[in-house]
């Protein structure tokens, strides 16, 4: 079980003031009250509790005595809640704290009463502490609530809510988890859990633990050395601990482990527990690199397992640990050719990897990382930007940022088409020291590989197979049935992207800061074709030499490219390029408009905050007599088009006028600073980019109406959320283990599945494994312009059309800017991805049955209750 122990909270540090008299009671709670909001220890005097204590003892055989102090209690505890009362109307809320604390500690009695009052006044303390950066005082006064309230799942709520902000998920999780446990229903507590779960724990670890080829791999290799004489195992990145089961159920006299996940390592100790084996693994919570031998391992090891390899094999530290361990922690490797017991030696598993790689073209990479457009709602974008992701911004960057992105390629929308044979790309011996040593040093090297399909380049993609031992290995090709994603290096930066057979295509491959970096991707026509081969390249890399035809390449250099770079979330370049997405926006802005001023032609728009003009031919002083401004408010979560717009094309801010939310102050977002006037229309960030709706969107759409000038419309003016019943295996995999067969009879299903969140984000309704059980069906209406629309329950009949097995229910929107026009989520173009609810048991149907679904809405998180017969299953929604 995940632990529910809140972890210690240093006290407050703060000066102590100047001591007061503490003959009167009333004047000891205000001084008391004044240390709480400093953070002050008393110290040098007995607590105002303890002399309670000490004067209640004494007073046993005094009833008067006893009576007399009881009526002080009594005055007190009524004066402090007078006042705690006239502080919260004034706002007062760290005097008002110090005064409940008073009374919750005189009179106990009184928690009933006062628990909402002070759980307000609690928040609201914390809240102003919060914005001072007081965070020692913040945390001792949750410390100090939770003492009196150790069960209010409130409490625990919020006092991880901060943690979370602030960074740390291990505590988080435990207050959240907590607070589900105290109240299965509290819906605000589940959704923190969910949300910080999928932090704590990849949702890649429900993949592989379910991926039965691995794991059996996994478990013959270590068998094979185990019983060639490796007695000694060290597990480097243990995760759930299934690795060092495996070695010790082969039969290794002594299994240590090691994790740095604070989350993982607790769950690990629980999955060992359970499986009996407490005392024969040693698990430690800290990072191989920090292991020193006899402190934390008595001496060197005969055998280290590891999976820490990513989709880019080293993306995950496995050369840097690799090195570590065999400098410190590994038995002196086997020499070659030579039979000896491998008891007196050392071995790593996976003995070693060989990467491979293809270039491919793929409209779903493409659009994710390249502009592919010119115009943005009629607008051209200027020429001197420069639009590119993160990876190809990583090459120049001086942070260590991921070089590639993943996909499962067999599942990417559209699929894909190999421009070229697949070629090695390096290989590496994890058994040999001065190798791993050498490819973290070495020059990067060049390939080149002949295109051999005509089309355009739109990626390198990458995947390797891990040679476990020389008998058994695991691939992670897109042609295999894998769990594993395959690494894409998009490609960015040249002049012309197509390409025809027999053209050249040259990658420069190193290994730097722990990443696989494929970079400077370039092409040489087929007329200038030559034979370019490396020397020792897959494992020694080498540099290879180019004829002087190379100078023809096209290379992305910032001296061959004059502006700016942009770089923008694949995301944001996928908004760019949705061109209905523009489109329907120009349209249903231009509708509002017009009917406000029918006649008067819109000229031009911009960005507040713009001194440029649009040309020396407009009047700008004509322009600002002539035409009342209309106000646009674009609330946008994060990348909005609008000012990427006013950038290229110089729009003056006589005509539309736009403000952004992403500012320092938050409470300026829905504000008209410069004018008495309200706004014309409000643009809403209503669905995530992961496909979901967004936190607060009904809130911020509540204070829209009330800026909204007279006909004003807020964008969408509603929204209808459609889904469907389908049978899909492969979402029951990537939601949780699904028992103890896929790992081997091991009990590790019941420990990881505490983590499992109900709902799969990002996905690709288009290539989805699944079976559609319904046809899809209106779920939900969000309307934003007239929210008594908006009904909390819903429930609707759902008409199977095909028997099996309903395990999951997909859903998109289609998102209605006004009644004629919409833009769908699920469509191809759309840069918004799908979800699904996946449900914790499937349901049998069979076809002409009808099942029920039950929706319930609340703030932004919705959830759905499937019922059949006499049964039901509940799953939610963020």
């Amino acid at each position: 079980m995940l632990t529910t122990e809140m972890p210690p909270l240093q006290r407050m540090l703060s000066g102590k003031l100047p001591s007061a008299s503490c003959e009167n009671p009333v004047e000891w709670g205000l001084q008391r009250h004044a240390e709480v909001k400093l953070g002050a220890v008393v110290t040098g005097r007995a607590s105002h509790f303890t002399r309670i204590k000490m004067l209640n003892s004494r007073a046993r055989s005094h009833r008067g005595l006893r009576s007399g102090r009881e009526a002080s209690r009594q005055e007190l505890v009524s004066r402090s809640l007078q006042s705690a009362q006239h502080c919260l109307e004034n706002q007062d809320f760290g005097t008002a704290y110090a005064h409940y604390l008073l009374v919750l500690n005189l009179a106990p009695e009184l928690k009933n009463d006062v628990k909402e009052t002070f759980q307000y006044t609690l928040f609201k303390w914390a809240e102003e502490l919060d914005s001072l950066a007081r965070i020692q005082d913040l945390f001792n006064c949750y410390e100090q609530a939770l003492e009196l309230f150790p069960n209010d799942e409130v409490i625990c709520n919020s006092m991880g809510e901060h943690l979370f902000r602030m960074g740390f998920r291990d505590e988080a999780a435990g207050y959240f988890h907590k607070a589900v446990k105290l109240n299965p229903n509290f819906a605000d507590a589940k959704e923190n859990f969910y949300r910080v779960a999928n932090w704590l724990v990849e949702r890649w670890h429900f993949i592989m633990l379910n991926d039965i080829k691995r794991n059996l791999t996994y478990q013959k290799a270590i068998e094979k050395m185990v019983h060639s004489g490796c007695k000694s195992v060290l597990d480097i990145g243990a995760g759930t601990g299934i690795l060092s089961m495996f070695a010790k159920k082969a039969g290794a006299l002594h299994v240590y482990a090691c994790e740095l996940s604070k989350t993982m390592y607790e769950l690990a100790s629980d999955v060992i527990t359970a499986n009996n084996m407490e005392g024969e693994i040693k698990l430690m919570h800290m990072k191989s690199l920090d292991l020193e031998i006899p402190k934390h391992i008595p001496e060197r090891v005969s055998l280290v397992v590891t999976e820490t390899v990513d989709a880019g094999l080293f993306g995950e530290g496995i050369v840097e640990s690799l090195i570590h361990a065999w400098e410190h922690l590994l038995l002196q490797p086997k020499p070659k050719n030579n039979d000896v017991s491998f008891e007196d030696y050392g071995q790593v598993i996976p003995a070693g990897a060989t990467v491979f790689g293809m270039a491919v073209e793929c409209k779903e990479i493409r659009r994710h990382h390249r502009v592919g457009i010119q115009e943005v709602a009629s607008v051209r974008l200027a020429d001197t930007v420069e639009f590119c992701s993160p990876t190809h911004a990583s090459v120049n960057s001086e942070e260590t940022l991921e070089p590639y992105t993943t996909e499962k390629l067999s599942r990417i929308p559209g699929g894909y088409m190999p421009l070229t044979e697949p070629f090695q790309v390096v290989t590496v011996d994890f058994n040999n020291l001065q190798e791993l040593k050498n490819l973290a040093t070495r020059k990067p090297c060049k390939i080149s590989v002949p295109i051999t399909r005509g089309g355009l380049l739109d990626a390198v993609v990458v995947w390797f197979v891990l040679h476990l031992d020389d008998e058994h290995t695991l691939s992670t090709s897109p042609s295999e049935e894998t769990c594993w994603e395959q690494a894409v290096y998009p490609v960015q930066g040249l002049l012309d992207y197509s390409r025809k057979p027999g053209d050249i295509v040259v990658l420069e491959v190193s290994c730097q800061d722990c990443y696989l970096r494929i970079q400077k991707i370039s092409v040489s026509p087929s007329e200038c074709r030559m034979d370019v081969e490396r020397e020792n390249t897959p494992a020694l890399g080498n540099e290879a030499e180019l004829c002087s035809a190379l100078a023809s390449l096209q290379t992305t250099s910032k001296l061959d490219r004059v502006g700016c770079e942009c770089v923008l979330e694949s995301t944001e370049i996928a908004l760019l390029n949705n061109v209905a997405y523009h489109e329907c926006f120009k349209a249903a802005i231009s509708k509002v408009l017009s009917s406000f001023s029918s006649n008067t032609e819109l000229q031009s728009m911009d960005v507040d905050g713009s001194e440029r003009n649009l040309g020396e031919s407009q009047n700008k002083d004509s322009l600002q007599t002539s035409i009342d401004p209309f106000y646009i408010l674009d609330v946008s979560e994060g990348f909005s088009i609008l000012p990427i717009i006013a950038e290229a094309n110089h729009f003056p801010k006589e005509t539309l006028e736009f403000w952004l939310s992403h500012l320092t102050d938050e409470s300026s977002v829905l504000q008209r600073p410069k004018s008495d006037k309200l706004w014309s229309i409000i643009i809403l960030d209503v669905i995530e980019a992961s496909g979901l709706i967004q936190q607060e969107v009904m809130e911020k759409a509540a204070i829209s109406r009330c800026l909204l000038h007279s006909g004003g419309k807020i964008f969408p003016q509603y929204v209808l959320m459609y889904g469907m019943l389908v049978e899909s295996q492969s979402l029951l995999l990537e939601s949780a283990v699904q028992g103890t067969e896929p790992t081997l009879g091991f009990n590790i299903a019941p420990f990881i599945n505490q983590f499992k969140v109900p709902v799969r984000v990002y996905l690709d309704l288009s290539t989805l494994p699944c079976v559609p059980l319904s046809k899809p069906a209106e779920l939900l209406r969000l309307d934003f312009m007239n929210p008594y629309l908006n009904s909390s329950t819903r429930e609707i009949k759902v008409q199977i059309c095909k028997s099996g097995q309903v395990t999951a229910i997909p859903f998109w929107y289609h998102i209605h800017l006004d009644e004629d026009i919409s833009l769908d989520t699920s469509d191809e173009s759309s840069h918004w991805k799908q979800a699904a609810v996946v449900l914790d048991k499937p349901i049998p149907v069979k076809q002409g049955e009808e099942l029920v679904l039950s929706i319930q809405h609340h703030k932004s998180n919705v959830s759905i209750t499937v019922k059949v017969k006499n049964s039901h299953l509940e799953a939610e929604r963020k």
